[in-house]
């Protein structure tokens, strides 16, 4: 009995489903990785590193994770500037504040 529990815990451990993924396996689907990596990409008009972040995540999980960032870097110049999170954007597009 404890043979046949033995063999099957063995085969477990070494079926590819039990092998953890490797570091650059799990960054590479993280949604908020891709979203800094493109928009980096973008500052700098790096369009080989803008297809590679685009590459990782699907569109719409990039255009969430671009989204989440510029709100997160809104706020935070927000509160650098002591100025409302809507003055700030229009400031960093260059819109006059109404």
């Amino acid at each position: 009995m404890f043979d046949v529990m033995r063999k099957y815990a063995a085969r477990f451990r070494t079926s590819p489903r039990a092998e953890e993924p490797s570091a650059r396996d799990r960054r590479a689907h993280n949604l908020f990785e891709a979203a800094a990596a493109y928009v980096a990409a973008c500052a700098e008009d790096d369009q080989d590193r803008i297809e590679e972040a685009a590459a990782r995540v699907s569109p719409e999980a990039l255009a969430f994770g671009v989204r989440e960032l510029a709100c997160r870097a809104v706020v935070t110049l927000a509160r650098e500037r002591d100025k409302s999170p809507r003055a700030v954007a229009r400031d960093l597009l260059g819109l006059p504040t109404p």
